[in-house]
């Protein structure tokens, strides 16, 4: 019997999501095998929970902040972007709607960064998460 992978969600936090210019991306301290790697902010949806109420969860915990979720950033998959043999990811399109982010859990630097493949490829990314980077890219073009 095999396991179905684990679901987590990640948001895409957007300077604006009318007229999207920055993403905030949230660069990891744990555990040790990705520390130092940046990725997009969120967390595992917990038993019950569905996938949007754990966003506004994650952001909260990670961030302190509340955000207004825009349309999924889909990867061709029903289930989400595969991270690995044991998860897959959801991602959202997000706005700040409360509170100043901070690194508060997971993360030791946040970092406003242009909506451009050049800017954002420069960062180290935890390797599953550059397609989902691309496809935000895309996603907010012509916004």
């Amino acid at each position: 019997m095999t396991l179905a992978p684990r679901l987590v969600v990640g948001a895409a936090v957007l300077d604006s999501l009318q007229e999207p210019r920055m993403l905030l991306c949230a660069r990891r301290s744990a555990p040790e095998s990705l520390a130092g790697l940046w990725e997009f902010p969120g967390g595992k949806v917990e038993p019950g929970e569905g996938a949007e109420e754990a966003l506004h969860r994650e952001l909260s915990e990670e961030l302190g902040v509340t955000a207004v979720l825009g349309e999924e950033v889909r990867s061709g998959r029903a289930d989400g972007w595969v991270l690995n043999e044991k998860a897959v990811m959801r991602v959202w399109l997000a706005e700040l709607s409360g509170g100043t982010p901070q690194a508060l859990e997971d993360h030791d630097e946040l970092r406003w960064v242009p909506l451009e493949e050049s800017a954002l490829n420069a960062l180290p990314w935890i390797p599953a998460d550059f397609p989902i980077v691309a496809a935000v890219v895309e996603a907010t073009r012509g916004s």
